[in-house]
């Protein structure tokens, strides 16, 4: 196993009963530090008929320290432009991340917006956590003939600095897993163990749009229009599909992402749903996040809880939300919240090796798999 292990905490927040917001779900939170130095919670409020709005809560600790529960605040994004709407009346805007960008000086929520041409990234900005300006869609340059624009896409984040790219230049970088046909995991299950990984169109892509390091008004981004192929599945748990969790977060050993993997059943759950969804641990280097430094060999989180197993969607463990605890001088604990079956959210403790671990798997995505 893992050097990596997760250690649950316990159930944060369950649909209300009497809220109608809630009720086909509370799922899949950001989880970020407001200015306040407290931490609030977005989690996805799924109304009937799927349609999903961003909600805003603020997380109670026990005397231990540990994360015990939240109190609601309200609403902080619901589907009103026209990219997060439907002909039908129906939508949603689901699945934030949110990261505080220094060199804006702001906090960048992204999240996917249930658009008339499908799931696309959406981006939105604010000072405060409480008050958002939307910024649109992202928008994608093209790359060796591989179209992101007419793809659906979700689970990105950004990095809370500048990085550079592929030829040294600064800039606001994206990590988000383009959903080409034929890739989700309900598609790839079909296909014999031992398929071809198409490892264009199967990856978690890391791309860069150019940004001022200083003064800007975020009005809008412009294009990421530098791409890198960041991780194909590699390891059996994983096989089926892999993509975005938490947002980067600086640790010792570089930066730290929870991300998720899809891996076929032996045995269907009660539903005869055969995919698990489970985390597993990636690092990528300080000074060049393009490179890998560590990856899971095996899942670091799996569903095992009733609540895991058992309700909107079953065997579903999501992380999306990161907490590193320096509140009370852990820097090296992080607390990692997570969609539960795609109905409540949990909570489990990471605590940061000294060391990576030497059993990582290796991860060549210029090599077929």
């Amino acid at each position: 196993m893992s050097g990596f292990q997760l250690q649950r905490l316990g159930q944060m927040m369950e649909p209300e009963p009497s809220n109608p917001q809630e009720i086909e779900g509370v799922l899949n939170p950001a989880a970020v530090r407001g200015p306040d130095g407290k931490l609030y919670l977005f989690p996805r409020l799924v109304a009937r008929g799927n349609y999903s709005r961003i909600g805003i809560a603020r997380v109670r600790f026990n005397e231990a320290g540990d994360p015990a529960g939240v109190e609601r605040l309200g609403i902080a994004l619901e589907p009103e432009a026209d990219y997060e709407r439907l002909p039908d009346g129906s939508g949603g805007c689901e699945d934030p991340r949110i990261t505080f960008v220094e060199p804006l000086q702001r906090y960048m929520m992204t999240y996917t917006a249930l658009s008339p041409q499908g799931p696309r990234i959406a981006l939105a900005v604010s000072e405060d956590l409480f008050h958002w300006q939307r910024l649109g869609l992202a928008t994608f340059a093209s790359y060796h003939g591989i179209d992101f624009v007419h793809v659906d896409n979700k689970d990105a984040s950004v990095f809370p600095v500048a990085v550079p790219n592929h030829a040294g230049k600064m800039q606001l970088a994206l990590l988000h897993r383009p959903l080409f046909p034929g890739t989700r995991p309900e598609e790839t299950a079909r296909h014999s163990a031992s398929r071809v990984v198409d490892l264009d169109r199967e990856s978690i892509w890391i791309s860069y749009c150019p940004m001022a390091l200083e003064g800007r008004e975020p009005h809008h981004l412009g294009l990421f229009n530098s791409h890198h192929r960041l991780a194909t599945p590699v390891s059996p748990w994983e096989r089926l599909k892999i993509g975005g969790g938490t947002p980067p977060i600086l640790t010792r050993h570089g930066w730290l992402i929870i991300y998720h993997g899809v891996s076929k059943m032996e045995e269907p759950g009660n539903d005869g749903r055969q995919l698990c969804y489970s985390a597993g641990v990636m690092v990528l280097s300080k000074e060049h996040p393009r490179e890998i430094r560590y990856r899971s060999a095996e899942p670091v989180l799996t569903p095992v809880l009733p609540q895991e197993r058992r309700g909107t969607i079953a065997n579903v463990v999501f992380p999306t939300g990161i907490d590193r605890r320096d509140d009370i001088g852990s820097p090296d604990r992080f607390d990692v919240y997570y969609g539960m079956a795609d109905n409540r959210i949990g909570v489990a403790r990471l605590d940061m090796p000294d060391f990576l671990p030497q059993e990582g798997a290796a991860d060549s995505p210029e090599a077929k798999v």
